[in-house]
Order: structure tokens, then C-alpha cells, then sequence
């Protein structure tokens, strides 16, 4: 079993015949993703690095069947493509474009939660369930299979996760870059949550950062669960300074409960593992599983 994306994901790349988008395509498609078409309006009939364009993504899920999608369409339009692919029956939405307006993200998001879809993103890397589906930006060569999961709202430390994990010997079943805008699809908790009962998946990494209550909430959930799965938690961002923006548009101190020490001791309290650097996260991987 496989969270969100496996090899038999239908694939379909939006913003397809774009620079981005042909750039990852052709990185997905050499990982063995299945890449099914894609869509660019007006290109419709025509193929790209071999595969079929289309003008519409209600195209392309009549033709091909699509039931994934990723998005690289440019920001001001990005919103629009998250619902024509919710409109469509489209079951999972992994949205990459950064820079979307939060008040087109408001619209989308309260439009997607009328359909049967699951948004990732927007402003992430992606999902990647190793040798099966690469479904976004990250360095492929860097996940291997096993039974570690991951949730991140960083890229780059979701790759620095992996790479610990895979040297101490263990592997991924799937790793989830959430995103770092303010209003994003999948939360972390929502992303624990499959991963906690993905039977495959025998311990979750979970990388969070300073701003808002999404780790908290994951940890609230996680010890009203009971589950013995064990969590291992990171926090970023403990040296910034409180009420400036860090990167992420999300990653913002508003209240006490936002920093990175509150953020730690609701974890803690809440029984996951925490560390105070990411060099420890695959050490302490290795710790909670050989026990």
C-alpha cells in the first residue's frame, strides 16, 4: 500500500508544454512515473516529450483516464487549474506553483472541499513514493524504498530527511512536501494521519516550522490517537526573530504558540520524538526503530 501516488497513478502534468513544466515531466518520466499526457489550453492533438496534450484536463481524464495531476501553471492562473482539476474528478491535486494570491487560494480552497479530491500545495515539492512515482521536484536519486514516512512543509529538508534515513540503512514509503504558503490543500496533520495508517509506514518524520498551528494540531491528533507509531519531529526556524515572514509566506511568529520552543514542548507533551537539529533526524530514526 501506497499514499497518495504509486505506479499505477494515472499522471497528468498541467502547464505541460511551459519550461517547468517540461523540465520535471521529463525528470518524472525518466524515475518510471506514469506520466499519462498533459495539459496546455490551446495545444490540444499535438505530443510532447511522447506523450499526448491536451486543451482540457476533462480531456484528458476522458482519454487517458488521468487521476493525478501536477501543476506548474504561473501563478495567476494557478488557482483557476487547482479547480478545472477538481471540476474534472481529478483525485489527487499536487500543486507546485509558488506566488499564488492568497485571495485566488481562498477561492480554490473552498471550492476543492465541495469535491472528492485531495490537494498537496501549493509552494511544495511534491509527493514521492520511491521506485513507483515521482510526482514533483524532488531529486529522485535520493529516496529509496523502505518504511520511513515523511511530511514537510520544506523541500530541501525533506530531501536532508531522506538522505539520513536511507544512510542509516532504512528507506521512504512516501514522502509528502505539504508547502509553505498560508492556505495549503493537505495539512500536517491531514499528511500524519495517512501516514500513521499507511500499514507499510513504520515511523513518521514530520518537519515543521515556526508560524501557525499546523503542528500542533498533528500532535494533538496524534495523542488523542493512541497510535504507538512512533513520530519523530523537527522544528525550523528557532533563531528568527518574531513578526517577520522567514521564506515561507506561512512561516510567520503571530502568537507565543508559534515559535519554534512552544511548537517543541506541544511535541513533546504530546509524545514525539523531537530533535533539536535535522544533522539528528536519521540517528534518532534508527534509535526508535531498532528498539
Amino acid at each position: 500500500m501506497s499514499v497518495l501516488v504509486n505506479k499505477n497513478s494515472k499522471i497528468i502534468v498541467q502547464g505541460f508544454t511551459g519550461s517547468e513544466g517540461s523540465f520535471h515531466a521529463e525528470q518524472m518520466i525518466d524515475y518510471g512515473t506514469n506520466i499519462v499526457g498533459g495539459v496546455t489550453p490551446g495545444k490540444g492533438g499535438t505530443k510532447h516529450l511522447g506523450k499526448p496534450v491536451f486543451n482540457t484536463v476533462s480531456d484528458a481524464v476522458e482519454k487517458v483516464g488521468a487521476d493525478t495531476t501536477i501543476i506548474f501553471v504561473p501563478p495567476a492562473f494557478a488557482a483557476d487549474a487547482i479547480m478545472e482539476a477538481a471540476d474534472a474528478g481529478i483525485k489527487v491535486i499536487i500543486t507546485i506553483t509558488e506566488g499564488i494570491p492568497v485571495k485566488d487560494m481562498i477561492k480554490a480552497s473552498n471550492y476543492i472541499k465541495r469535491k472528492d479530491c485531495r490537494l498537496i500545495g501549493p509552494n511544495c515539492p511534491g509527493v514521492i513514493t520511491p521506485d513507483e512515482a515521482k510526482v514533483g521536484i524532488m531529486p529522485g536519486f535520493v529516496f529509496k524504498k523502505g518504511t520511513v514516512g515523511i511530511v514537510s512543509k520544506s523541500g530541501t529538508l525533506t530531501y536532508e530527511a531522506a538522505d539520513q534515513v536511507v544512510k542509516e540503512g532504512f528507506g521512504i514509503t512516501t514522502a509528502i512536501g505539504i508547502g509553505g504558503d498560508p492556505i495549503i490543500g493537505t495539512t500536517t496533520k491531514d499528511a500524519v494521519e495517512m501516514l500513521v495508517g499507511d500499514p507499510d509506514t513504520e515511523c513518521v518524520v514530520m518537519i515543521g516550522e515556526i508560524g501557525g498551528q499546523l503542528e500542533a494540531e498533528a500532535a494533538k491528533w496524534y495523542k488523542e490517537s493512541g497510535s504507538k507509531k512512533p513520530v519523530i519531529g523537527f522544528i525550523a526556524g528557532e533563531t528568527a526573530p518574531a513578526g517577520r515572514t522567514m521564506g515561507h509566506a506561512g512561516a510567520i511568529v503571530g502568537g507565543s504558540e508559534d515559535t519554534a520552543q512552544a511548537k517543541k514542548k506541544i511535541l513533546k507533551d504530546s509524545g514525539i520524538h523531537v530533535v533539536d537539529s535535522p544533522a539528528e533526524i536519521g540517528k534518532k530514526v534508527a534509535e526508535v526503530l531498532s528498539k
